[in-house]
């Protein structure tokens, strides 16, 4: 599923683009013609490859496009991706997801959500510093974490705002907590650039 050759679009990394919101995102750059996309998806219950088989039928959408299965906690995997692909920005998606799963399996959350963010920025820090200062200031390291960082809604509340502080009630919650502040310190620690979103219903 990929047709992959080099041109001057920006090179993405994008972990998790076979779950909802990440295949969501690639078919999207894809019509928009915007950028190339190494596409890393450990291929879990949250994965769906049919997600993406707009791209298996439109030749022009294969054009800089690779599909790679594998975990974002692999650091060789994703280092070696890294440098292959030259990439301009990584896009992490990659998360286990649900609230109710996390209260049955929240070792899964941290393995993947915590450890497995950190082995990404570890591999993203260390491929970043040995770019070029104008490849460096141009980088970015993309999070996308989720509104329940932040806790719980009531109906006569006001909506969560990004200075909201934060207030997790389940493992996925605290996981996803874990990794924003992971991501922000790898910013001021290392100077990565980095950006974290904080969607709702996510």
């Amino acid at each position: 599923m990929s047709n992959y050759q080099r041109n001057d679009l920006p090179n993405l990394l994008v972990t998790g683009g076979a779950g909802f919101i990440g295949s969501n995102f690639v078919l999207h750059a894809r019509r928009l013609g915007y950028g190339n996309i190494i596409n890393l998806d450990k291929l879990t219950y949250a994965s769906n490859l049919q997600n993406l088989t707009e791209i298996e039928r439109n030749e022009k959408y294969q054009e800089g496009y690779r599909f790679i299965q594998g975990d974002i906690g692999n650091s060789e995997l994703v280092s070696y991706l890294l440098e292959e692909y030259e990439v301009d920005a990584v896009i992490n998606f990659a998360a286990e997801t649900h609230v109710d799963r996390s209260i049955f399996s929240p070792g899964n959350f941290i393995e993947t959500n915590v450890v497995g963010t950190f082995k990404l920025l570890e591999a993203s820090k260390t491929y970043w510093q040995k770019l070029s200062s104008k490849k460096q200031e141009s980088f970015r390291f993309l999070h996308i974490s989720t509104d329940e960082v932040y806790g719980s809604l009531n109906a006569e509340d006001t909506a969560f705002r990004e200075d909201s502080q934060y207030a997790p009630n389940s493992p996925y919650a605290a996981s996803k907590a874990s990794a924003d502040h992971l991501v922000r310190s790898y910013h001021h620690t290392y100077g990565l650039p980095t950006l974290t979103t904080n969607c709702s219903n996510n």
